[in-house]
């Protein structure tokens, strides 16, 4: 289970770089007679690499609105301009895109033509962060992997908006202006894939309500949380990392066996109001606690198994598995309890 959880991250992460790699790869081989065609084709505002003819550099260029896109292009940077408008006649011959990087211009949500993005059929993936958004636009292509919308003025998000993105893997709404009630129980309905959420950096009072069941990480850090639910998890059995820095979590708002949860792996409580270390499971590899209002540990209470029963088990039985420990800028007193020790006896790295 671990290993297919790390093996779906690793192409989460890597996507990107391996496929855009194997592009490289293929057209390195270039005949340089086919150069000129192509510079031919190429905007004057832009650059076409002859040996990445699928790509299109638009990016540091000043524009104001997108140059017309030439039919072969897959990649295209458009990053880092003074673009407001998204309209259909740039991308006409564009049938083929599957990458668009928007990032910092001045798009808003008047400035996008009805229709122009989901006629792009084959994206996978938009990148719209530091623009002028007030909500997600739509409608969206329906074979998008990836869609990064961070830093905007989000606050609203239509109705039915993701219903269709089946394959959609990574959704980036961090650094926006999301309130509780802009996240409703239908909200994310239809993305069945999808693995990692980030709502990072909103205004968020409570959990999100219907998280994807496929999510592996759940990024929730610089809200203002203050309760998890009762079985909050139950509903994402395969998360994995949980990120919930920054929240104003207390003892009172975590239930008994809140964080008690086999499919977490790396847990973040950093900077909020703990004064007690919660109950957490055996599984656990990485537990960040620092600055929060713990006093005192005892490792005998928050091990998760009997230390006699590990006695039993022995080095290689079913020991916690907790590696990395961080306690600094709480009321901690070193030196470390040497029961933490005898419990987590995988314990690589104590931060306190």
């Amino acid at each position: 289970m671990i290993l297919k959880v790390y093996t779906s991250l690793l192409l989460l992460f890597l996507i990107n770089s391996v496929w855009t790699r194997t592009v490289r790869q293929v057209y390195d081989g270039l005949d340089p007679d086919h150069w000129s065609h192509y510079t031919s084709e190429c905007p004057q505002e832009c650059f076409c690499p002859p040996s990445f003819p699928n790509a299109l550099y638009c990016d540091n260029k000043g524009l104001k609105e997108i140059p017309p896109i030439p039919a072969r292009i897959w990649y295209l940077y458009l990053q880092n301009n003074q673009i407001e408008t998204l309209s259909e006649k740039p991308f006409v011959n564009a049938t083929h895109l599957r990458w668009i990087n928007l990032n910092k211009n001045k798009i808003t949500n008047s400035g996008i033509e009805s229709g122009v993005l989901s006629k792009l059929k084959r994206l996978l993936y938009l990148f719209l962060e530091d623009n002028e958004l007030e909500e997600v636009p739509a409608p969206l292509p329906v074979g998008l992997e990836q869609l990064r919308l961070a830093r905007n003025k989000i606050s609203r998000i239509p109705e039915g908006v993701f219903s269709h993105l089946e394959n959609l893997t990574m959704l980036d709404l961090h650094q926006n202006s999301l309130l509780d009630s802009a996240l409703q129980s239908d909200t994310f309905q239809g993305l069945n894939n999808l693995m990692q959420l980030n709502i990072a950096k909103n205004s968020l009072k409570k959990m999100p309500l219907s998280i994807p069941a496929n999510t592996l990480q759940l990024f929730l850090d610089n809200n203002s949380i203050e309760v998890i639910p009762e079985n909050y998890f139950s509903a994402i059995p395969k998360v994995t990392f949980l990120r919930l820095n920054y929240n104003k979590l207390s003892d009172d708002g975590i239930p008994p066996n809140g964080f008690n949860v086999s499919s977490i792996l790396d847990l973040q409580l950093s900077h909020n109001q703990l004064t007690k270390i919660p109950p957490i499971n055996a599984h656990l590899e990485h537990l960040h606690l620092d600055h929060n209002k713990i006093k005192s540990v005892n490792g005998t209470q928050i091990c998760p198994v009997s230390i006699a029963l590990e006695e039993d088990y022995g080095y290689y039985g079913n020991i916690p598995r907790l590696r990395y420990l961080r306690l600094d800028g709480n009321e901690i007193q070193p030196p470390i309890p040497l029961d933490i020790m005898i419990c987590f006896r995988l314990l690589q790295a104590v931060v306190i």
